[in-house]
């Protein structure tokens, strides 16, 4: 990675533009135009960098439950149980864990009815009960990975 590829990371991360067209701004931003910056966001994309691009939107001020789900699945099964959990749209994460309880993930829903209905459906499509943890206590951890990526660095880089 340059150091546009690092100023374009830190700028998407948490500031990303609400604009008709958002990579227009930050390539004003960085030095590049909107073609440069989509061609580098792509490629961030394609080598894994970039994981996931989306808006993460405050569930609990929108009125939503979320709640930590965790299944004891069966080897033979994992494959199917996954792919029924993650045909649902509130799921958030879904990862498997060395431990008895093989399979975690997060669900959001508009309330705790609808968490329980996703629940039992998995439940009633897999043959696999799934426990339902909701927060007692919420502790929010927001994380931006700081590339280092300024003004600078991008000109050294041009050169």
């Amino acid at each position: 990675m340059d150091a546009y590829d690092k100023q374009i990371l830190d700028i998407i991360q948490s500031h990303f533009p609400l604009e008709t067209r958002p990579y227009a701004v930050v390539g004003e931003q960085v030095g590049l135009s909107e073609a440069e910056v989509l061609a580098r966001v792509r490629r961030l994309k394609g080598e894994g960098v970039i994981r996931r691009m989306g808006a993460n939107f405050g569930s609990r001020q929108l009125g939503w439950k979320s709640t930590l789900c965790g299944a004891e699945v069966p080897a033979d099964r994992l494959e199917a149980f996954i792919a029924e959990v993650n045909r649902h749209p509130g799921i958030t994460h879904n990862y498997l864990r060395d431990h008895k309880f093989n399979v975690w993930f997060a669900l959001i829903a508009p309330d705790e009815a609808a968490v329980e209905a996703v629940l039992a459906d998995i439940t009633a499509k897999t043959g696999v009960p799934v426990m339902n943890l909701p927060a007692s206590k919420l502790f929010k951890i927001k994380v931006d990975f700081a590339m280092g990526g300024d003004a600078e660095q991008a000109a050294e880089s041009a050169e």
